[in-house]
């Protein structure tokens, strides 16, 4: 059974793709052949202003977050490792582009297929569609850049569950 980008990342708390992140969207990234697929629900609190509308500002974070993760699995193939493997790698977003295409339900889970279309140095070039029922509802370009295993750090400290 194939394991998803996430799943290999270490100290990874990241809202959108954080598997040590409690109450984030915790999406899964799998490489797919060139490309890393995702398939996301969304849920009821992710509505727009209309409640059968997925929010874009969610679409934005699920699309950034499969884009950096497979840019992410790019530089580790670029470096011959295996994702997860020392050094680690890391890549954060320099740019994000969105087009938003039509609305997208929010009752039904989304799919995301992202390729690494441009390599130079440090920053990969990241086309990413995103699907709801076959249709494209959103189309974006993310420019990841990789920055030094260090940018980790250290586990963040646990809030209280009053906060």
């Amino acid at each position: 059974m194939p394991v998803a980008i996430q799943d290999l990342i270490p100290h990874n708390h990241c809202f959108g793709c954080g598997t040590l992140n409690a109450r984030g969207l915790r999406i899964k990234s799998f490489v797919e052949g060139d490309e890393a697929v995702c398939t996301f629900q969304p849920w009821p609190d992710h509505m727009a202003g209309p409640t059968n509308v997925l929010y874009g500002g969610i679409i934005a974070a699920v699309i950034d977050c499969h884009s950096v993760c497979t840019a992410i699995a790019d530089v580790y193939r670029a470096a011959g490792q295996a994702i997860g493997a020392e050094p680690h790698r890391w890549c954060v977003t320099a740019a994000l582009k969105i087009d938003y295409l039509a609305p997208t339900p929010i009752d039904r889970p989304v799919e995301l297929r992202a390729r690494v279309r441009e390599r130079s140095g440090r920053k990969r070039i990241v086309e990413c569609t995103m699907r709801s029922d076959g249709r494209e509802v959103a189309r974006a370009e993310v420019v990841a850049v990789e920055v030094p295993a260090e940018w980790g750090g250290p586990p963040a400290p646990q809030r209280s569950s009053e906060s």
